[in-house]
């Protein structure tokens, strides 16, 4: 927790002054009542530090921190770790593309963080309505396109239970998107 804290202290989440680390406390807590382990909520935990905090450098810490198998969950759950970052679509493609063979592990933290996000979402749509969308590189079509294929894998890979959770949300953004 401290790690994590003081890599992601100056972070904010988007479009708000929220501190990240409500975020990444948030995705721990997801990940724990969904069945994480020690591993796997210490990778919920530290899921966004190679992609925002300093690529396979941060990566190399963790590793020897916290062990192989926490990293390889760290890994799995980041879209890139390069700075510039390449394309939105072309990353999360290839995220996309990832997870179907991704560890159970992986699978784990990365549909309790995008559930958290989701929520968020979903969240701040109630409160802003449409301008919410312009958070997000890829727009409201390229967000909604994004969560619902996240969706799809994960209904047919697991984790079953927070796939069905993840639909819910999802579909109420579709809803709500389409009405708007």
């Amino acid at each position: 927790m401290v790690f994590a804290a003081r890599l992601h202290a100056d972070q904010t989440r988007k479009g708000s002054e929220v501190p990240y680390l409500s975020h990444l406390m948030g995705v721990t807590a997801i990940a724990l009542e969904h069945g994480a382990n020690e591993d796997e909520a210490i990778g919920a935990l530290l899921h966004d530090a190679v992609e925002d905090r300093g690529g396979q450098a941060t990566l190399q810490e963790i590793r020897r921190r916290f062990g192989n198998h926490v990293a390889d969950i760290v890994e799995g759950c980041s879209d890139s770790d390069v700075v510039p970052k390449p394309p939105w679509r072309q990353r999360k493609e290839s995220y996309l593309a990832h997870l179907p063979h991704a560890s159970p592990s992986v699978r784990l933290v990365s549909a309790s963080d995008k559930l958290h996000n989701a929520r968020t979402i979903l969240s701040d749509f109630h409160r802003i309505g449409d301008a919410v969308w312009d958070r997000f590189k890829g727009g409201k079509q390229g967000t909604l396109w994004y969560y619902r294929s996240l969706v799809d894998i994960f209904s047919s890979t697991g984790p079953h239970a927070l796939a069905d959770e993840l639909a819910r949300v999802v579909r109420e953004l579709e809803n709500l998107a389409g009405a708007s």
